[in-house]
């Protein structure tokens, strides 16, 4: 085999293996949409754990940590919405009661809080 051969076939060979490496992966694409995975949803609101605004701060959305906003005395999980990415949205932070910013001054006002499960009430 010329040299130019050998090279050929050994990078040939290098993306084969990464090629299957990639296709036997358990891990599936996370493809960015406005639709959170949404957990199974709770319909009596009494059912749901009391957080203080203390320990809603806790979920500001950094550093790992799930982001969640409380509006009209019930508490959303934003995390999976692409516009709540890093626990931000607007100059806005997870962590804390939003219902003046929600009700008052965000153009889709509750109708966004659709796409969020609730995960709490504020006590």
């Amino acid at each position: 085999m010329t040299s130019r051969l050998k090279w050929t076939a050994l990078i040939l060979t290098m993306l084969l293996v990464l090629l299957m490496a990639m296709g036997c992966s358990t891990e599936q694409p996370q493809v960015e949409t406005d639709e959170p995975v949404v957990s199974e949803p709770v319909e009596n609101e009494e059912e749901l754990p009391t957080f203080t605004l203390e320990e809603l701060a806790e979920f500001d959305g950094k550093d790992g940590a799930r982001a969640y906003v409380a509006v009209q005395g019930v508490i959303y999980d934003v995390t999976d919405l692409p516009r709540w990415k890093g626990g931000t949205h607007n100059g806005y932070d997870a962590g804390q009661d939003l219902t003046d910013i929600i009700i008052n001054k965000s153009p889709h006002g509750l109708s966004v809080l659709d796409r969020a499960t609730k995960v709490g009430v504020l006590e």
